[in-house]
């Protein structure tokens, strides 16, 4: 079954995780990706970790395995005439060009916006950039844990304003990715109309500037900075993790309604002073906290789960990984898929997060193809373009 992308075909540069994850989403819609690696080790982060699987000759890097689905790898030195001269004949046949070098480098290569739309005049050019491909910082390097400090996300994230904390994934890189991709079918729907290519930028900046959402506006429009505040939400009570007899939940009560049932559910006056609003419960959070972790107490949590689904109550528990990809809920959804890798043999991997209606299966193509081996599309993507050129 082919995918909604089957007839794009992608020339990955980037490494690490921003451009690689971009690039998945793609080859996961169908797209033909090919990821151009130097021959000298190839992507950094097929050398993170541990943790490795394989054997001690060949060692798989978990982190590689992770970002890197729907690829083949095709090795360029692209600091050689054969290396140059290679790219040139892949942009030449390609709708989409990724790359995430420091703004200027590929301009050094031989390759800047005007000789990739010489080769090519549809060809879409994404570049991911650390803080911007411009302004007073655009040269900046860009590591997701430095641009989630920088983008304000780490002093909204922690327990407390003290003690600001990184997301547990890297979002920054995770987040540019996924509005690269954005970014690129856009691009290609307008080329069906103009026949050109344009260039799409996007940083980890501004992935994480643009998730703000109601704390971006709560200071722009409000005045008020937002700040770390553990694990309940800043502006809607009760919202966030409880504790019970043996355990935690999470329970979101994002109506009136909500909180009247929860309320009355529990033997709690749902009017009483301080409580009866959502701005009240807000600005009595604690006490609020303590109401309800005090008529949890004495229930284990599947009784206190149970109690929550008869009131129509949003709960939930808080699972490690393990229990979530073993949850028979994850594996229903395709989050979950088996691969046949050349070193490890048949191994199972996060899945697509998208699914069409017209399959069952996850993301936009019926058989996923395992992250590849370095240059292990070699000899296959050079065929191809003896093909494409005798055309």
């Amino acid at each position: 079954m082919a995918g909604p992308l089957d007839d794009v075909v992608v020339i990955d540069l980037t490494r690490a995780l921003a451009g690689p994850h971009c690039a998945m989403m793609l080859g996961d819609m169908g797209a033909r990706v090919i990821k151009v690696e130097n021959p000298g080790g190839g992507d950094e982060s097929r050398g993170w970790g541990p943790p490795f699987v394989g054997p001690d000759d060949e060692p798989v890097s978990t982190y590689f395995l992770s970002c890197n689905r729907n690829k083949e790898s095709v090795t360029l030195d692209l600091k050689t005439d054969d290396g140059r001269e290679t790219l040139a004949r892949l942009v030449t046949h390609a709708d989409v060009l990724l790359e995430n070098f420091r703004p200027g480098v590929l301009d050094r290569l031989g390759f800047s916006v005007e000789r990739l739309h010489e080769l090519n005049p549809g060809l879409v050019l994404l570049s991911i950039s650390g803080f911007g491909h411009d302004g007073p910082q655009g040269g900046r390097a860009g590591y997701d844990q430095i641009a989630q400090g920088e983008g304000g996300l780490m002093s909204l994230t922690g327990a407390d304003p003290e003690h600001p904390q990184r997301v547990g994934v890297p979002i920054g890189d995770l987040l540019a990715g996924m509005y690269g991709a954005y970014g690129v079918v856009s691009a290609l729907h307008e080329r069906n109309r103009t026949g050109k290519g344009r260039v799409v930028r996007t940083s980890l900046l501004a992935s994480i500037v643009g998730v703000h959402a109601f704390q971006g506006t709560r200071y722009t429009v409000a005045g008020e900075v937002g700040a770390a505040g553990g694990n309940h939400h800043p502006s809607i009570c009760p919202y966030g993790l409880f504790t019970c007899a043996d355990g935690m939940i999470q329970l979101a009560c994002g109506s009136e309604g909500l909180w009247v049932k929860l309320a009355e559910g529990f033997g709690l006056d749902p009017f009483a002073p301080g409580f009866a609003t959502n701005r009240e419960r807000v600005g009595n959070r604690e006490l609020v906290i303590e109401t309800l972790n005090a008529a949890f107490a004495d229930l284990p949590h599947a009784t206190l789960m149970e109690r929550l689904a008869e009131l129509g109550i949003p709960a939930g528990e808080v699972r490690t990984l393990d229990r979530v990809y073993d949850w028979d809920q994850t594996r229903s959804q395709g989050l979950v898929i088996d691969v046949e890798h050349p070193v490890l043999g048949q191994i199972e991997i996060p899945g697509p997060p998208i699914r069409f209606d017209d399959n069952t299966f996850a993301g936009g193509r019926s058989e996923h193809l395992h992250p590849p081996r370095l240059g292990e599309h070699n000899e296959r993507v050079r065929a191809w373009l003896d093909e494409k050129d005798a055309q």
